[in-house]
């Protein structure tokens, strides 16, 4: 199917810069194969009028659980460890796999709605999150979490599950697989062993939560003598490409080992103010050249999976704890919640872009909306003054997954009436 975004506003890559052009975009099966100039022969089936509209890269949530989001606002205002193991592990003890799929389903419309294309997920019900991803249309990064001691018989079987998952998403080309080692403190260090040689074995990144909290800092020094970063660097997690999510509570050796090693860190603010574990040493990591992305955690956590809200707080918070508005400019915002996710990812030459050769994942923004106007500085908007509901048309691997901001491919109805069922029946 050939698509045309005809005479649009778009945010495109010129060297290390991001610049808008007005262009044309050509689509054809799942790629962008030409920006600005009609290739030969090129047959539209479908053209969408780019005028008072923005094209950018959809945004890339590297740091999510999407079974959670029928656990948005049961579980407020508590410490991370009350809130873990008080009241969301008890919830997911009662989950069943089909409860999994239609929170993965809620979880990705709210995704898609707000300008997602692609999302790295860390779930426990194998099978589901990777069914509501086929059925949507969405891009997704698999991981099934894993817990174990040893080779205790559940970290074993962990393991297989992993592996029976990403066999039978072979004819999806939209998904892919790492491994998700739980965090430290639910991974002991001969499982982490385990693990790692598990991932260079079958050529598999990483996928680890790492220093989130003070509570988790003080019990893996306790028992191992060095910090969770430390911890998992020992134990070969970072023998391969690794995403660590958080890395709240991080020292400058630490910092150190991540930039060694090539680890990317994804930064989740809203989770880890809302759970009181402070603010991730964002500038420092990028001044190191750590490669940082961004995340919303699940909506237990959060409470939203909407990357617009994060951008916002990513290019915000930092300004005010290190009291400098140069602090995390809305440019490298836009490249944290784009291609630098992509690039943890280890799809970089896939996504991320509007670029001749590359998926075509994008989001079409409506420009007539109060919050974009004046359009005097549409990447700062997309920072300072954006909500996401500005996200009217989205494409996914060439496909139009939402258009008017109808959900195209997902029963919304449907979604909203099967979760309100379960948050009823576990509560």
């Amino acid at each position: 199917m050939g698509i045309l975004l005809k005479d649009i506003l778009a945010i495109l890559p010129e060297g290390n810069e991001d610049v808008i052009r007005q262009t044309s975009i050509y689509i054809e099966g799942n790629r962008i194969v030409s920006v600005g100039r009609e290739p030969e022969g090129f047959l539209a089936d479908k053209v969408i009028d780019g005028k008072d509209r923005l094209a950018m890269p959809g945004l890339i949530n590297c740091h999510t659980h999407s079974y959670m989001s029928f656990m948005r606002n049961v579980a407020d205002d508590l410490s991370f460890m009350d809130w873990l193991f008080g009241t969301i592990d008890p919830i997911e003890q009662k989950m069943t796999d089909e409860d999994t799929y239609w929170g993965a389903c809620l979880a990705i419309i709210e995704m898609m709605k707000s300008g997602t294309t692609c999302f790295n997920d860390m779930q426990m019900n194998i099978h589901q999150t990777t069914r509501a991803v086929k059925e949507s249309g969405m891009r997704a990064v698999i991981s099934r979490g894993l817990v174990g001691s040893g080779d205790d018989e559940g970290g074993q079987m962990r393991l297989r599950q992993a592996y029976e998952e990403r066999d039978a998403a072979k004819d999806c080309d939209r998904l892919t697989f790492m491994l998700g080692p739980h965090a430290p403190y639910t991974c002991d260090d001969a499982y982490m062993r385990i693990v790692s040689e598990e991932a260079k074995k079958n050529n598999m990144r990483i996928h680890v939560h790492l220093s989130e909290s003070v509570s988790e800092i003080g019990q893996i020094k306790e028992k191992y003598g060095c910090s969770p970063i430390e911890m998992a660097d020992k134990n070969g997690l970072f023998d391969v490409p690794a995403i660590a999510a958080h890395c709240v509570q991080i020292t400058e050796s630490d910092m150190d080992i991540l930039k060694k090693r090539n680890v990317s860190v994804v930064t989740n603010p809203a989770s880890n103010m809302k759970l009181g574990n402070g603010f991730a040493p964002v500038p420092a990591m990028i001044e190191k050249g750590i490669n940082v992305c961004l995340g919303t955690d699940g909506a237990a956590s959060n409470n939203s999976l909407n990357m617009f809200h994060e951008l916002n707080l990513l290019t915000l918070i930092h300004k005010g704890v290190n009291k400098t508005p140069q602090c995390i400019s809305a440019k490298e915002g836009f490249k944290i919640a784009t291609i630098n996710g992509a690039r943890a990812l280890g799809l970089e030459k896939e996504t991320g872009t509007i670029e001749e050769g590359k998926k075509a994942d994008i989001a079409v923004l409506n420009l007539n909306n109060p919050s974009l106007m004046p359009t005097n500085n549409l990447i700062a908007g997309l920072s300072y003054s954006a909500n996401g509901s500005e996200v009217d048309t989205v494409i996914i691997d060439g496909k139009v997954t939402m258009e008017n901001r109808k959900i195209l491919t997902m029963n919304e109805e449907l979604v909203y009436k099967k979760v309100n069922e379960i948050i009823t029946r576990l509560k």
